[in-house]
């Protein structure tokens, strides 16, 4: 036992230690930098016709769009950093994860930019009126968030110390951290050569293309929702008392909502991410107001 602790300490410290969450934060900078300059570069040679796209494609047709290219590599930044606070801090993780469906909203709107008809008729055109419900709910969603981290820091001054079932909590998150670093790596590069190949086989077909936005991070949000229920599962072995299970209840919720908002597309995919962090805000809120009622030292 105790040398299967050992194992998952050095692998934690070398996969998600402070010294390389900042080398990990220095790499993607440079290389989101680098990309979007490719990127760039691309939509002029292509605007000068140094050689030619089978169809317009949006994200080679407007500059703008190539914003769209360094977001993807800070999402990339913000999954890890969901992993690396999965042991730290329950809430921060939560955090984390709607943090990442915002900024897939705002890279998204990098890409409607370039698409964009500006005309009298804006709200009768259905990419355009798309617009305008994204850009409001990535405001919405940016103050959520906010209210969403105040609450949590609220419960972090209530918090007691910790106590010795709480640390064997944290080894079995540190457990599940180590894992999702190689496995969430693997699924990145299958995604991307899968795409790359779809987009190669069927070159004239912009399908692939169409679906851009949601590479990857459905089957990111599925996985979340496993990890969700095993930590709910887990935590039932440290505590019983009711608000902490409902807390963590709600979480699983609020990922589910989010994994349900992919596979919809609209209006109703951004009411779902907005109702998705609502709930979760909610949920953390009351759990606050039975924290200072019942004075609970159970920190999960």
């Amino acid at each position: 036992m105790d040398k299967g602790n050992t194992i998952i300490s050095f692998l934690h410290s070398k996969l998600l230690s402070d010294d390389t969450r900042r080398k990990t934060e220095n790499i993607i900078l440079k290389v989101a930098l680098i990309g979007f300059f490719i990127h760039l570069a691309l939509i002029y040679l292509i605007k000068f016709n140094v050689f030619d796209t089978p169809a317009q494609v949006e994200l080679f047709y407007n500059p703008i769009s190539a914003v769209y290219t360094p977001f993807s590599f800070i999402l990339i930044y913000e999954v890890y950093l969901l992993i690396f606070y999965l042991p730290k801090s329950f809430t921060t993780y939560i955090t984390k994860q709607y943090e990442i469906i915002t900024l897939i909203i705002i890279r998204k709107l990098f890409k409607d930019l370039s698409a964009l008809e500006l005309t009298e008729n804006w709200f009768e055109i259905k990419g355009d009126l798309q617009f305008t419900y994204d850009i409001i709910a990535s405001l919405l969603l940016f103050y959520l968030i906010f209210l969403f981290q105040k609450q949590s820091k609220i419960k972090a001054k209530q918090s007691d110390s910790k106590k010795p079932y709480i640390e064997q909590f944290i080894k079995k998150k540190k457990l599940i951290a180590v894992i999702l670093v190689p496995l969430f790596f693997i699924m990145s590069v299958y995604t991307f050569i899968n795409w790359s190949a779809e987009v190669s086989i069927s070159i004239n077909n912009l399908t692939a293309l169409k679906s851009i936005n949601n590479l990857f991070f459905d089957e990111f949000f599925t996985v979340l929702i496993l990890v969700d229920v095993v930590l709910l599962l887990i935590s039932f072995f440290y505590t019983n008392q009711f608000h902490k299970i409902i807390r963590n209840s709600g979480f699983v919720i609020s990922t589910i909502l989010i994994r349900m908002s992919f596979g919809v597309s609209g209006l109703i995919s951004t009411i779902l991410i907005i109702v998705a962090v609502l709930f979760g805000l909610a949920i953390i809120t009351i759990n606050n107001q039975y924290e200072k009622s019942t004075f609970a030292d159970n920190e999960l």
